[in-house]
């Protein structure tokens, strides 16, 4: 399809418009490869069969009783991998996170989307309620939140450390033929010394849209209200 322009622009701004469509072009490349490469890697470790906590499906039944559902218990269907979201609340973290409070605000608007080809969990350190009211703040009523207080599911994944501070971290796990979990990747914001925070930043549209703009991404950061 033509890309139609804007009457009037200089010789200079097309050509510095070419220049960036074949940046672009290369970055879509490089993002298809490395989405292959993830695609490709080995069969991951067995992982224990954690244990966690989770509330009814309706986030207004209020203090109705938890229930305890296993990692494995996640997978609702053959042939589906399991995307979890660390959430940075409980333990260390006595407040939720706004960057990750951001993510899954995002997370909850497509969620029946990705359920079409994969399960998607939230998990946090806070205990079951504390998780449920700040969800119930937050209009998440088409995500799973689990909360894993009581095991050492997020210290195993490298999201918790162990004085509790707790790190936003993304994980995929699948189910091998013999029923057993695997660890299959994980992600962190923190992927370097020189990579301080953008490691999942392709998780939300946020960032990608501030990019568009003069001003790009500055120093903002997200809130818990604005």
């Amino acid at each position: 399809m033509r890309q139609t322009k804007p009457a009037g622009e200089s010789a200079d701004y097309v050509s510095a418009r070419e220049e960036l469509r074949q940046a672009e072009i290369e970055l879509m490349r490089r993002r298809e490869q490395v989405a292959d490469l993830r695609r490709r890697l080995p069969p991951g470790p067995v992982v224990d069969d954690y244990e966690f906590e989770e509330g009814p499906a309706d986030l207004d039944a209020g203090d109705a009783p938890a229930r305890t559902v296993r990692l494995s218990e996640l997978f609702t269907g053959p042939d589906r991998d399991l995307v979890v979201y660390h959430l940075m609340y409980g333990k260390g973290q006595t407040e939720p996170c706004p960057m990750c409070t951001m993510w899954i605000d995002g997370f909850n608007g497509v969620a029946r989307h990705i359920a079409q080809n994969v399960d998607l969990v939230v998990v946090a350190a806070a205990d079951l309620p504390a998780l449920r009211a700040h969800a119930r703040d937050r209009g998440w009523h088409h995500l799973r939140l689990l909360s894993a207080a009581g095991n050492t599911f997020k210290y195993d994944l490298g999201s918790e450390d162990a004085d509790g501070a707790q790190d936003s971290t993304v994980s995929v796990f699948t189910r091998d033929s013999g029923g057993s979990v695997r660890h299959f990747y994980s992600v962190h914001p923190r992927m370097s010394d020189d990579i301080d925070q953008r490691g999942i930043d392709l998780l939300t549209s946020v960032w990608h849209i501030l990019d568009l703009t003069r001003q790009g991404r500055d120093d903002w950061f997200a809130a818990l209200d604005y």
